[in-house]
């Protein structure tokens, strides 16, 4: 699979067919699994043999001129913040969302389609690749109607996600970010854009499920938060908020039948953490080197849970952390495994260098196991 950055993938892949069924599978390569933007469709297929093509290190690219590369990282959010109080008692839980978040999210049009962002960062805005992807005339309109010229400032396809620049000096809105908190399943779901070009659209639904590897493009897999809040083609890079007006993830796709391009209950976001990782090394013109783990694995035979390892590669992260062929492995940072995509797109959540938790299973005695990822080698 590869991206799997993770995983090589004949094993993967038979694993994912198994556990998503073939009429998935087939809606998938069908264009089944439809970017929710203006225009265009997630690009999503397979090499001949089964095993998709390997992952090419993303680059960062801009539409203004090339800056000095900065020599350190920046400091990239994650901390939980404090409790918050609970919205009015007087006011529905989606249309307190609207007020408190709505300001925050705008409309993309480039020239050949439409989409929609999330202001997180000074004048910054959070949207997808594919959004803004073949851009040739860039613009925002913020909630109020005034449309601003706007600039690509970084790109991720592996991803899907894009940074952009607002090409003004007044002080724009700015979502709250939902950054270290744990989507719960069955928690209220509230997704603001512009679906269809009817923009500041709400719709509301929950968290259908967490970590749910969808690919992303032809050579990526991302660990998604799947929802059954409706939304549809415009709706691409804009906010998935939970009920205090927090963005816990970037509307990206939508699962279909394979005939409709429409919403059928079953959309997907980018996790926040994951989005704004890579817009934070985007805006800072740094590398984005995702994890590599350096494993094979495959459904376990006797239906236990879990990945059981069928290879570790040499030299890898997985060989220096000491996981072994026949090890189980059933969690990565506490988010359970069941199958190598699932395996992959949480590595792939996670940069070279960073340190993993694995929970595994080796010869009857459950253990837990560090693993400092590396680079995937070109």
């Amino acid at each position: 699979m590869a991206p799997p950055s993770e995983i090589d993938a004949p094993a993967a892949q038979a694993s994912a067919g198994a556990r998503w069924g073939w009429r998935a599978l087939v809606a998938f390569l069908a264009g089944g699994l439809i970017a929710a933007a203006g225009f265009g469709a997630a690009r999503i297929g397979l090499a001949e043999d089964g095993e998709t093509a390997a992952a090419p290190t993303p680059t960062a690219t801009s539409s203004s001129s090339p800056s000095p590369t900065p020599t350190t990282a920046p400091e990239i959010r994650g901390t939980a913040p404090a409790p918050l109080e609970e919205p009015p008692a007087d006011i529905e839980p989606a249309a307190f969302v609207a007020q408190v978040l709505g300001p925050a999210v705008v409309k993309l049009e480039t020239g050949i389609g439409l989409g929609s962002g999330v202001l997180y960062d000074d004048n910054l805005v959070l949207t997808n690749f594919h959004v803004i992807e073949g851009a040739t005339n860039l613009t925002v309109t913020l909630s109020t109607g005034r449309v601003l010229p706007a600039e690509i400032v970084g790109t991720d396809p592996a991803t899907d996600v894009a940074v952009v620049r607002v090409e003004t000096d007044e002080a724009l809105p700015r979502a709250e970010l939902a950054t270290g908190v744990k989507p719960q399943v069955g928690q209220l779901a509230v997704a603001i854009g512009s679906p269809f070009d009817l923009q500041q659209s709400v719709t509301q639904g929950i968290v259908s499920a967490v970590d749910r590897p969808i690919p992303n493009t032809e050579t990526s897999v991302v660990a998604m938060i799947q929802t059954d809040a409706p939304i549809n083609p415009g709706n691409s890079g804009g906010a998935l908020a939970d009920r205090f007006g927090r963005v816990i993830g970037i509307n990206t796709s939508i699962q279909t039948d394979g005939f409709t391009s429409t919403n059928v209950g079953v959309g997907f976001a980018i996790p926040i953490d994951t989005a704004v990782r890579i817009a934070d090394l985007l805006s800072a013109g740094l590398p984005i080197e995702p994890g590599f783990l350096g494993v094979r694995g495959e459904e376990p035979p006797n239906g236990e849970v879990g990945v059981l390892l069928t290879e570790i590669t040499e030299d890898s992260a997985a060989e220096s952390a000491g996981l072994r062929t026949g090890d189980r492995v059933l969690s990565l940072d506490g988010a359970p495994v069941s199958e190598m995509l699932e395996l992959a797109g949480l590595v792939l959540a996670n940069q070279a260098g960073d340190t993993v938790v694995l929970e595994v299973v080796r010869d009857g005695e459950l253990i837990e196991i560090e693993a400092v990822l590396g680079e995937r080698e070109p």
